[in-house]
């Protein structure tokens, strides 16, 4: 492969049913199939994480642009689980942290995710303090870095798309600027529903052209969720 277009699932549904297009994340999806149909790719193969936001971005894209080929369903792009996450570790980080208890007693379910509460949650996840049963920060970067080196296989000259999610993005946007995991995070949460991050897979090299493009998008089209 050469050419990998890493796209970020549209704006999800409400909080009660999150894993599902939202009607914006439909017109989000239409538009940027429309837009790749227009910019004549060939894709050689579109791989989806089982996520349903995932599959179902993909499946509105698909049906915008002719000749993408069919959806091959790749779990290993799935984002990682923040509810288990916050299921696993934030009642070890209550229990030692009173600032973090305070604010999690505070803060609404709805808002939780986007606060400092949840940053410092993420934060606590990434730096490995607490066991839990859950996915590892270690296991959830080496599972997307076994689906891109899966991707290198494949011959070259090809151009693949990958229908994901932000977090995943934020990796292999990392990887191929080499810096660490707390730029990971901040990358992830700048990424905009159904943005494109463009990058040149080879056999030792990975290089960054592009990152969350929204060419497709109208600024009220530009959402985060």
């Amino acid at each position: 492969m050469s050419a990998l277009y890493l796209i970020r699932h549209g704006q999800a549904g409400s909080l009660d049913d999150y894993d599902k297009l939202s009607e914006t994340g439909r017109a989000q999806s239409r538009l940027l199939g429309a837009y790749l149909a227009g910019q004549q790719i060939r894709f050689e193969a579109a791989y989806s994480g089982s996520l349903r936001r995932q599959i179902e971005t993909a499946e509105e894209v698909r049906r915008a642009c002719d000749g993408m080929p069919e959806i091959t369903v790749d779990p290993r792009w799935n984002e990682f689980d923040l509810e288990g996450v916050y299921r696993g570790i934030a009642p070890q980080l209550a229990a030692e942290d009173p600032e973090f208890r305070r604010q999690l007693a505070e803060v609404r379910s709805e808002d939780r995710h986007w606060t400092a509460c949840g940053m410092a949650l993420v934060e606590a996840w990434i730096e490995g303090r607490y066991s839990f049963e859950g996915e590892s920060w270690a296991a959830f970067l080496g599972r997307i870095r076994g689906a891109l080196e899966a991707l290198r296989k494949r011959p070259g000259g090809e151009a693949v798309a990958v229908f994901t999610s932000a977090t995943p993005m934020a990796i292999v946007a990392a990887m191929a600027l080499g810096v660490t995991d707390g730029t990971i995070m901040k990358l992830a949460g700048v990424t905009f529903n159904t943005a494109m991050t463009t990058l040149r897979v080879q056999p030792h090299d990975l290089t960054l052209f592009l990152f969350n493009g929204v060419a497709h998008l109208t600024p009220e089209l530009r959402t985060f969720l």
